[in-house]
């Protein structure tokens, strides 16, 4: 369902467990009423955002990365088709991810898609390298957020991601013109003593969000420590800068967090889509199931009785 305002311009309203959720993709403006209780028939059956891997494709290799390394792409058609049934179906955003999303071969035609016929949030995930001149003149108006990685600073940074950090943050200011965007800062007993300066820097280039990911435990690596996790909640407990911190769903337990859709959590929150079309309720779950010819709701139908959870 969509709302137009006086000057023209839609925002999407999507009822929920939570209430009524109205949103507005072009300024990020969200609006939940949470007085109005409504009757389970009428919620919405797709996921209030969901993460979709263009590609496993990427030039990095990052040891805490999660994505798999197999060769897959999504096929345009179906994409375009997903998007579609996503959005008539109460979704609010879809992030593009990967891989690297930039390799996507028609990435700029996919988020072009997106925006010109839905209602969906177009945001993407990015190491940020590739976003020259060229492919942000084609991405113009066709994006509504961005979200960059940086994963410690200096030489942190240039150890885990081994590309110079000098030349990210000179990607980040040609950023600036083409739409907000937030930094995703994976935590770790490395990057975990970067996290005041990489704050800094993110505040001076205008970063409007600060994503904190402690490390997922894949790659037999074991993920963040009991005590860099510690270490990460007295931070935050004591933040006091001007940019917005949020993190990971997986990750909020024992950590002093608001959460206004507490009660949308699970499928009815969040799935993930990989680039071999298999729907997930993450993108670190081994396991999901394959989206067929009936689409993505008929997916996520079957995936939620598979722990008989009703997306709960």
């Amino acid at each position: 369902m969509a709302l137009k305002d006086h000057m023209g311009m839609y925002s999407k309203v999507r009822i929920g467990p939570a209430g009524v959720h109205i949103f507005d993709r072009s300024t990020g403006l969200n609006i939940l009423v949470d007085e109005v209780k409504t009757n389970e028939s009428a919620w919405s059956l797709a996921p209030r955002h969901v993460s979709i891997a263009l590609t496993n494709a990427c030039e990095l290799s990052c040891p805490y990365c999660y994505a798999p390394k197999r060769p897959a792409s999504l096929d345009f058609h179906l994409l375009a088709s997903w998007l579609k049934e996503l959005d008539e179906n109460g979704c609010l955003g879809v992030g593009f991810g990967g891989g690297e999303p930039t390799l996507y071969g028609q990435f700029p035609e996919i988020c072009g898609f997106a925006t010109e016929n839905t209602n969906l949030a177009v945001t993407f995930t990015t190491h940020g390298h590739n976003l020259d001149e060229r492919l942000l003149a084609k991405l113009c108006g066709k994006v509504h957020f961005l979200r960059i990685s940086m994963d410690g600073v200096n030489s942190t940074y240039e150890a885990l991601r081994r590309r110079p950090f000098s030349r990210l943050l000179d990607r980040i200011r040609l950023v600036r013109e083409l739409a907000p965007f937030g930094i995703n800062y994976v935590v770790n007993k490395r990057t975990i003593t970067d996290l005041d300066h990489a704050i800094s820097i993110a505040d001076n280039l205008g970063a409007s969000e600060f994503l904190l990911l402690p490390e997922e435990p894949v790659n037999s690596r074991g993920g963040i420590d009991d005590r860099t996790l510690e270490k990460l909640r007295e931070w935050i407990e004591c933040y006091s800068g001007r940019i917005p911190l949020t993190i990971s769903e997986a990750s909020a337990s024992g950590i002093n967090a608001t959460n206004p859709f507490a009660d949308e959590t699970g499928l009815r929150g969040f799935a993930h889509i990989d680039a071999w079309g298999i729907l997930k309720r993450t993108s670190y779950d081994a396991e999901g199931q394959p989206i067929g010819p009936s689409g993505v709701i008929k997916a996520l139908s079957l995936l939620s009785k598979q722990r008989g959870d009703d997306r709960k």
